[in-house]
């Protein structure tokens, strides 16, 4: 009976093994969920501080400004769109951080490398157009593309860490689609995508993983 033991024990230690040296295990659900409530947040601030309290897009909402009025728009935009971005990298570094010194795991390893570089090709790409749609004021285009590239990033990233990921970005792909239809709605559909489904997502990893 106790050499079973061993041996069942042996088994769980070798898959431990094997699922740290292919898989980056250090992702904290804790880091979805507040990168969910500081997207929301700033969701929030951006609503009521910059556009009037209006959560439907409509096709005239930007020609009732004038230029330099579009021009403040954008750099308030802009900054606020920073400050939620750095907020929310700073958490989910820190979460992990925290998970990877409980458990005794390495953060920086050939796995991590390799989820990162997956993680920047398609946010990189998503950026710089972005950033053309945002200067060519193709407002319509902007919020698709954040929830789309976000999500093409998460599946290409699922690969090396956990399946949730995975299954969280066809939902974000599938978001965005459904923005670039439904551009009136656009607002709505990024605080799903980036704050509720953070939010699930970062309870569903916490309860799964780390309980």
């Amino acid at each position: 009976m106790d050499k079973q033991s061993e041996y069942i024990e042996d088994l769980r230690t070798i898959k431990k093994v094997m699922e740290e040296s292919s898989r980056f295990l250090s992702l904290s659900g804790l880091s979805g969920l507040f990168a969910g409530l500081i997207a929301l947040a700033g969701a929030a601030l951006a609503v009521f501080t910059l556009l009037d309290g209006r959560l439907l897009l409509s096709g005239g909402f930007f020609k009732e400004s004038t230029g330099q009025e579009i021009y403040q728009l954008k750099i308030r935009l802009s900054v606020l769109s920073l400050i939620v971005l750095v907020l929310a990298i700073g958490v989910s570094i820190w979460f992990s951080y925290r998970k990877s010194v409980r458990k005794g795991l390495k953060v920086w390893t050939p796995v991590s490398k390799r989820l990162l570089l997956n993680l920047m090709v398609p946010l990189v790409t998503g950026g710089i157009l972005i950033i053309i749609f945002y200067l060519q004021h193709n407002w319509q285009l902007v919020i698709p593309s954040m929830l789309i590239f976000y999500g093409l990033a998460l599946v290409g990233a699922g690969k090396f860490t956990y399946n949730d990921i995975f299954y969280l970005g066809l939902i974000e792909i599938l978001t965005g689609l459904t923005a670039a239809v439904f551009p009136v709605y656009g607002i709505l559909l990024w605080c799903f995508g980036f704050g509720f489904l953070h939010i699930t997502y970062g309870l569903i990893l916490f309860r799964k993983y780390e309980r």
